[in-house]
């Protein structure tokens, strides 16, 4: 036992002293402390002793001195905001500290021409490199990795590179979630596909074209996406727009994004559409739905990765290009189901309006305090009973959201002008001096003006009459001080227009005054133009809006015309669509306010530039049909829309 001064073991040691304890060189105890070999057993266990009993900690700068090594590895990542490359590197330094070793961690974040500088700077501060996901080219790649060996990728399979890898067999994980979609029923699925750099873009695309020729039928539309929640929900809509039953995110992150706009647009997951993810991030399974994707355990990949690496900073392992590969398991959970009913829809051989069948009812369902509308697998609609909106927006029910067939956005609410347009509603600005329009009125001489004159509707009930083919409202009218006006009886049907890509909403009003009420319109203060007022639509926003009547093309020609309908044709991208607005053709035909420029929506108005006044307990009939089709009309098409329109509402 060596002998052991009071002092020494009070306040710790240097390595000449534990040398005098042990009787040996200072370089004798560096080789112990190293783990070097070349010291005999006895004399090592002596050293050891004298060690724990001074409290001898070996310096760590000098150790790496003495052994040309930092104790470090660096990892080397896209993005730290991930939860792939958090847990990657949660596995990462859990195998690195069992070895005594540290991590340093360093971000490109995703800068492509940064990634090699980076690259660069972190080996010279480390032992060696652990590389995820890297998006450089293979031909810098090849070059960086010789000059910066000892290297692990991630991520990256680089055949007869210096560097082996640790990777996810992307083809087996899609192929797994494809058999999945095709088992449920689905034959047309959207694939969100990664950026161009990614490396296991290729691989996905070869697994795409064989599921296409393995399953008959199978139909893979590919949308560029990135890699993030933002990217997830910017292509939503694009990918409502394909009218795919399924979509195959590139991660989870980007079919987050997914659920979170297509929750905003109204359209249920799994019922009219199933999503699908890749990678098995924790937050997947308390998605809403919980989200079905092929799970890799990402964790492991990191600590893989780093004992390959430290075998190689050993020398327990020789350089040269070898893959280790983990296989994704398919987690299937409630965000994928059985295909919904076949969308209706596909367009005649003509183009034309004249369907070979006949249209078929579209079914309300009550939900909580309003409803929805369902027809061909998907929600069209959603009624609001408008409870929720502030006093200053006028509260009344509207419909919002509504969407096409093919579920491209029609309706907007609270949109950043004018934010008390919400949807398809019945709204009139001035009823016997109150606002149940919303927002600022305008006063002659003062201009648009916030006064305190705001009405309210309230719905007082709300049924789904015969099979749920029709919505009937009871609707209350209560002036600024809180007095009924007038009751409505609101009836709102629809019907899907078979091999027409199109479906038709009938909304018709009956208002009861309960006194005498005068309508009237800003016109009448001394705004022209501003005759607004009646079922009126506001629009959601597309790239381009061309607004047309059978007789004129834009919104000065259009505003306060006299047209027994009026359309517009909305290109989002390379698509289009259209709404088509048809006034009753047994009444008389009401001046259009319409606005297709700063922004979009129209409707008939009920008291265009001259008061009209409405007797007590004489009913007043209000109406508005309207056609959503997914597809550009002209002026013919419209025409022959507008009379089907016609035709279908005499049916009811």
């Amino acid at each position: 036992m060596p002998r052991v001064t009071r002092r020494s073991a009070a306040a710790g040691a240097t390595i000449s002293e534990v040398a005098a304890a042990a009787g040996v060189s200072q370089a004798t105890v560096s080789r112990v402390m190293n783990g070097r070999a070349t010291v005999s057993p006895q004399i090592a266990e002596r050293v050891r002793e004298a060690a724990l009993a001074l409290r001898y900690r070996p310096s760590t700068s000098a150790r790496s001195l003495s052994l040309g090594r930092t104790g470090t590895v660096a990892l080397i990542v896209p993005d730290l905001a991930n939860p792939v490359f958090q847990r990657v590197m949660r596995g990462a330094v859990e195998a690195a500290e069992a070895a005594e070793h540290r991590v340093l961690v360093a971000e490109t974040a995703g800068r492509t021409g940064r990634e090699l500088d980076i690259v660069r700077e972190a080996r010279s501060r480390c032992d060696a490199l652990v590389l995820v996901s890297p998006t450089v080219p293979d031909a810098p790649l090849r070059q960086l990795l010789g000059e910066v060996s000892p290297v692990v990728l991630v991520n990256r399979v680089l055949p007869g590179s210096p560097a082996p890898s640790v990777s996810v067999d992307h083809g087996h994980g899609l192929h797994a979630l494809v058999e999945h979609l095709v088992g449920l029923g689905h034959r047309h699925l959207v694939h969100l596909e990664g950026p161009a750099t990614a490396a296991a873009t290729p691989e996905r695309a070869r697994t795409l074209q064989e599921a296409a020729r393995r399953w008959d039928g199978l139909r893979v539309t590919t949308l560029p996406s990135g890699t993030r929640l933002d990217d997830g929900y910017a292509v939503a809509d694009q990918v409502l727009q394909t009218r795919a039953s399924a979509v195959v995110a590139f991660n989870d992150l980007v079919a987050f994004g997914v659920l979170a706009r297509l929750n905003e647009t109204g359209v249920a997951v799994p019922a009219d559409l199933s999503v699908a993810g890749f990678d098995g991030i924790e937050l997947a399974r308390f998605a809403t739905p919980p989200l079905t994707t092929a799970s890799v355990d990402q964790a492991e990949l990191g600590r893989r990765a780093v004992r390959r690496l430290l075998d190689l900073v050993a020398g327990r392992e020789d350089a040269g290009w070898s893959v280790d590969v983990l296989v994704p398991e398919l987690l299937v959970r409630a965000s994928t189901g059985p295909v919904p009913p076949a969308r209706r829809g596909s367009r005649g051989q003509d183009g034309g309006a004249d369907g070979q069948l006949p249209p078929e009812p579209a079914r309300w369902v009550l939900e909580g305090a309003g409803a929805h509308l369902r027809a061909a697998g998907t929600v069209l609609a959603r009624l609001d009973d408008g409870s929720a909106t502030p006093r200053v927006h006028s509260p009344r029910p509207f419909l919002h959201p509504v969407h096409s067939l093919a579920g491209v956005p029609v309706s907007a609410a609270g949109p950043v002008l004018h934010r008390h347009q919400n949807g398809l509603s019945l709204a009139l600005p001035d009823v016997e001096g109150t606002n149940h329009w919303g927002g600022r009125t305008y006063v002659s001489g003062q201009g648009p003006t916030l006064l305190m004159d705001h009405g309210r509707q309230e719905l007082t009930g709300l049924r789904a009459a015969g099979e749920g083919d029709r919505l009937e409202a009871d609707v209350r009218w209560v002036d600024r001080d809180g007095e009924p006006q007038l009751d409505e009886q609101r009836s709102l049907t629809a019907h899907v227009l078979p091999h027409q890509e199109a479906w038709l909403l009938d909304w018709r009003s009956r208002l009861l005054p309960r006194r005498d009420l005068t309508l009237t319109s800003p016109v009448s203060r001394g705004r022209v133009g501003a005759g607004y007022g009646g079922v009126y639509w506001r629009l959601a926003h597309a790239e381009e809006t061309v607004l047309f009547t059978a007789a004129a093309e834009g919104e000065a020609a259009v505003m306060g015309s006299r047209t027994p309908w009026l359309a517009f044709a909305r290109r989002h991208g390379r698509s289009w669509s259209s709404v088509l607005l048809v006034q009753d053709r047994h009444g008389p035909v009401l001046p259009w306010f319409a606005r297709g420029t700063d922004y979009v929506g129209a409707g008939p108005a009920l008291a265009w530039d001259e008061p009209r006044v409405l007797a007590a307990g004489v009913p007043v009939e209000v109406g508005l049909l309207t056609v959503v089709v997914d597809r550009r009309l002209d002026v013919p098409s419209a025409q022959g829309f507008a009379e089907l329109a016609h035709r279908t509402a005499a049916q009811v």
